[in-house]
């Protein structure tokens, strides 16, 4: 494919997952990836968090973590109100956190420069 690309944790370079498991397009106030598999170097907690300002106000959440540097690199989304029910069970990497390689062009790039083809999940 094209524009496939391999998701690194800006912290520390491990792999965390690629562009063939993205999965939805990012909700408004969210700069986030959105993929249905990470590598086994995306780790989280058992514990919940709760969002109390911004996009995700009042939702629970798993924080995910790089196992290698501790870096957070996005969240499992676990209740929400109905404009982010399509979110829930996926893992959401935040584009702050992550490094883009293309396979392609072999360039590294900020995940937030990216734009990937669009995906959506069915309902």
């Amino acid at each position: 494919p094209e524009e496939c690309a391999v998701f690194h944790c800006r912290g520390c370079w491990t792999v965390l997952g690629d562009s063939l498991q993205l999965c939805g397009q990012e909700p408004p106030g969210l700069s986030v990836l959105i993929c249905f598999k990470v590598t086994s170097d995306v780790t989280w907690e058992d514990s919940l968090l709760v969002g109390l300002e911004g996009a995700l106000l009042g939702c629970a959440y798993y924080l995910l973590s790089c196992q290698s540097c501790g870096l957070a690199v996005g969240f499992i989304l676990y209740s929400s109100g109905s404009d982010l029910a399509y979110l829930r069970g996926l893992f959401c990497f935040f584009k702050d956190s992550i490094i883009c390689y293309l396979l392609k062009s072999q360039m590294i790039i900020e995940a937030s420069k990216v734009n990937f083809p669009a995906v959506t999940l069915k309902e």
